[in-house]
C-alpha cells in the first residue's frame, strides 16, 4: 500500500478531533487566546449548545491586520520567540497556548469570522475562514478602542459524522458554562458574563488581585457558603508555591466534580490532585464523600511540561512527588490549625430541620389567647412524647454553681491563698469557644451556652474524636506494633509492581509492615501491623502497590490502620446513653477546644452544632 501525503484540508480537519472535541474546546481555546492579549473583560455568547453560533468578545492588545491571515494559518503563533541560538523552547511554556492550532482547526470544520483591532491603530480589519477557505481581508467595524471579536458558526458542519456524536445542546451548554468557570477562577482579576440563547447566564465582575479578591470570585462560583467554610492556604517548598482554599471536612460533597487545580494560571484536570486530596483528608471523610477545594500551584515553567496532550488539559510534573508533598503537608497543616471548627452550614441545616418539621397541630398566630379562647386545646403529655419521641425521658442537669470548680485559683498550689499571693483573675465559662456544659439530654447530646448562643455535642461523636487522635499520636510517637509472621508470605505481583513496593519497604516498616524482594516479580511478607490482627497479607501487598503505581504513595496500608484505629476509638468512646455530670461535660469540651479536627468524627459528620442567639430569635420570630 504506498505511503500518501495527505491534503491540508484533511490535516486540518484530523487536527481539529484533538483540539476542537466539542464546544467547550472550542470556548477554552479562544478565552485563552483572549487572555494571553491582556484582556481584562472577556463575553461569551452562545447559542444551540455552541453547536450554532459562538462569540468570544475581549479588549486584549488585538490582532494587526497584516497578522490576520497568519492567525488562521496551522502553527503559527505570537506566543513562541527563538532565543538566541534560534531554536524555540517548548520546556519554558509562559503563555496558555502555544500551538497554533486552534483557530486553524476551528476555522477548518465551521464558519469562522475574526474582527480586530490592533491597541494604537484607529481602523479595524476582519477576516472569514469557512471550512478551511480563507478570506481575504477586509476593513470591519469593532465597537471597543481595542481587542478582537471571534465568531463561530455552525460547528462541526463540514465534518457531519463529529456532529452526530455531540450530545443535547443542554448538554453542550453546561459543559461551557463549567469551562467558563474554570477560566474565571484561575484569573479573579478579569470579568467574564456568559450568555446562552441570548439570556444573561453569569456575570463575574473583575475582583482584586491576590487572595481575597482569589476567593471571593470562588464564592461567586461555587457558593456563597463557601468563603465562610474554606480555609487559606499559601505553602511554598523548593521553588512550588501552592496557594487556594479548602474547604472543612464538615463542608463536603457527594462527587470530587468541586475539585479544581491550575498550574500556572492554567486550569488542568490531573489524578495528582484527587489522589493528595484522598490522602490529606482521609481520617476527616467517608470514601463516599468529597471536600471541596481550588488549589493554584506556580512553579518555573520548566518544572512542568504543559506539552502533553494538544488540548492542554494534561500536565506532567518534573518531580510529582514534591508537588504532592506540598499539597497533603499544607493541607494537614491547614486543617490542623482550623481546630474544632465545623463548618457553618451544619447551624443551617439545623435550622432547616427545625423549621421543616413543624407540630402535628401547630398553634394559631394568636398564640396563647388563642387557647383561652377555645381556638387550640393543648395535647397531653402522652400525646406529645408520641410526636417528639423521648421526651419524657430522664435528662442530666449541670449545676449552675459548677463554673467555682474552674476557676484558675480553685487549682491553684496549696497555701497560696493563705500567703496573700494574687490570685488569677475569674475567666467566665461562656467565653470559652464551646462554652458552659448547661444540660445533657437524652443521655447523649450535651446542651452548653456560648456568649452569643448555645452548642449542642454528639457526646460519642466527639469523644471518639478525642481517642482517635490520641491513638494517632502514640502511633506516630511509638510506631506500629509489628506482629511476626509464622510463615512469612510470597507475594508475586509485576516486576515493575514489586520493584515499587520493594523502593518503599522503609515507609511501610514505620506503619508495621515488613517486605524484602523475593527475586524478580515477588515480594516477601515477614511482619504486619499488629493493629490488623488475622489480616489478607497478599491482598494488603496488592492494594499497596496499586496505590503506589497510582499516587506514589501506600495509601491501603495507612487507611485500614486508620479504619482498624477508627473501630477501636469508636469503642473505647462515651456511648450515647451514658449520664454524665457537670465536671465531665465540661471536662469533654475542653478537650474538644484543645484537640485539633474535633468538629468533626472520623467518618466527617459534625460533633457538635453551633446556633447563634440571633438566628433562634428568627426561628421563634423574636427578630
Amino acid at each position: 500500500m504506498p505511503i500518501r501525503r495527505l491534503p491540508p484540508d484533511l490535516i486540518n480537519r484530523i487536527a481539529a478531533g484533538e483540539v476542537v472535541e466539542r464546544p467547550a474546546s472550542a470556548v477554552k481555546e479562544l478565552i485563552e487566546n483572549a487572555l494571553d492579549a491582556g484582556a481584562t473583560s472577556v463575553e461569551v455568547q452562545a447559542d444551540g449548545g455552541g453547536l450554532t453560533r459562538i462569540l468570544i468578545a475581549d479588549d486584549g492588545s488585538g490582532i494587526p491586520p497584516d497578522e490576520l491571515p497568519l492567525a488562521v494559518e496551522r502553527h503559527a503563533t505570537s506566543k513562541l520567540r527563538p532565543g538566541e541560538d534560534g531554536d524555540y523552547d517548548l520546556l519554558r511554556i509562559a503563555t496558555l497556548g502555544f500551538r497554533g492550532e486552534a483557530l486553524p482547526s476551528i476555522g477548518s470544520v465551521a464558519r469562522l469570522s475574526i474582527q480586530s483591532r490592533a491597541k494604537g491603530q484607529a481602523d479595524a480589519h476582519a477576516i472569514l475562514v469557512d471550512a478551511g477557505a480563507v478570506g481575504a481581508v477586509q476593513p470591519s467595524a469593532f465597537p471597543g478602542p481595542h481587542g478582537a471579536r471571534v465568531e463561530v458558526r455552525d460547528l462541526f458542519y463540514a465534518t457531519p459524522a463529529r456532529l452526530k456524536f455531540m450530545k443535547s445542546d443542554r448538554a453542550e451548554a453546561l459543559a461551557i458554562t463549567e469551562e467558563l468557570k474554570r477560566q474565571a477562577m484561575a484569573h479573579e482579576a478579569v470579568s467574564f458574563t456568559l450568555d446562552l440563547d441570548g439570556r444573561r447566564t453569569l456575570r463575574l465582575p473583575a475582583e482584586q488581585a491576590g487572595a481575597e479578591g482569589r476567593l471571593a470570585r470562588l464564592s461567586a462560583i461555587m457558593g456563597r457558603e463557601f468563603s465562610d467554610n474554606a480555609l487559606e492556604l499559601d505553602q511554598e517548598r523548593e521553588g512550588v508555591r501552592l496557594t487556594g482554599f479548602a474547604g472543612l471536612p464538615t463542608y463536603n460533597r457527594g462527587n470530587a466534580a468541586h475539585q479544581y487545580l491550575f498550574v500556572n494560571g492554567r486550569p488542568v484536570r490531573d489524578r495528582l490532585l484527587q489522589g493528595a486530596l484522598r490522602a490529606a483528608y482521609a481520617d476527616f471523610l467517608a470514601r463516599d464523600r468529597h471536600p471541596l477545594a481550588a488549589l493554584y500551584i506556580e512553579l518555573d515553567p520548566g518544572l512542568v511540561d504543559v506539552n502533553v496532550h494538544p488540548a492542554k488539559a494534561e500536565v506532567r510534573f518534573r518531580d510529582p512527588g514534591l508537588v504532592r508533598g506540598l499539597i497533603i503537608g499544607a493541607l494537614r497543616h491547614a486543617l490542623a490549625a482550623a481546630g474544632h471548627r465545623a463548618a457553618t452550614t451544619v447551624a443551617g441545616q439545623a435550622l432547616g430541620s427545625f423549621r421543616e418539621g413543624g407540630w402535628a397541630r401547630p398553634p394559631p398566630a394568636a398564640g396563647f389567647s388563642a387557647w383561652r379562647g377555645g381556638g387550640w386545646t393543648p395535647q397531653p403529655a402522652a400525646a406529645a412524647a408520641a410526636i417528639l419521641p423521648g421526651l419524657a425521658e430522664v435528662s442530666a442537669r449541670a449545676e449552675p454553681a459548677w463554673e467555682a470548680a474552674w476557676q484558675p485559683q480553685a487549682h491553684a498550689a496549696p497555701g497560696m491563698a493563705e500567703q496573700g499571693a494574687p490570685t488569677a483573675a475569674v475567666f467566665d465559662p461562656l467565653d470559652y469557644p464551646l462554652g458552659a456544659a448547661r444540660a445533657q439530654v437524652h443521655e447523649t447530646y450535651i446542651v452548653a451556652q456560648t456568649r452569643d448562643g448555645m452548642v449542642i455535642v454528639d457526646q460519642h461523636a466527639a469523644h471518639e474524636r478525642l481517642v482517635y487522635e490520641q491513638m494517632k499520636a502514640q502511633m506516630d510517637a511509638g510506631g506500629v506494633a509489628r506482629q511476626a509472621l509464622l510463615l512469612p508470605e510470597v507475594v508475586e505481583l509485576d516486576a515493575a509492581e514489586a520493584e515499587r513496593v520493594v523502593a518503599r519497604a522503609a515507609e511501610l516498616e514505620a506503619l508495621g509492615l515488613v517486605v524484602e524482594s523475593f527475586g524478580p516479580g515477588a515480594v516477601l511478607v515477614r511482619e504486619v501491623p499488629a493493629l490488623l490482627g488475622e489480616t489478607d497479607a497478599a491482598g494488603l501487598v496488592r492494594d499497596i502497590a496499586d496505590d503506589l503505581a497510582e499516587n506514589g504513595q501506600a495509601l491501603a496500608l495507612k487507611e485500614r490502620l486508620a479504619e482498624v484505629c477508627s473501630t477501636m476509638a469508636c469503642h473505647g468512646s462515651v456511648r450515647a446513653g451514658r449520664r454524665l455530670n457537670a465536671a465531665e461535660m465540661n471536662a469533654l469540651l475542653r478537650q474538644m477546644e484543645a484537640t485539633p479536627h474535633s468538629g468533626q468524627c472520623n467518618h466527617g459528620r459534625p460533633t457538635y452544632v453551633e446556633l447563634k442567639l440571633a438566628d433562634i430569635e428568627r426561628l421563634f420570630g423574636r427578630r
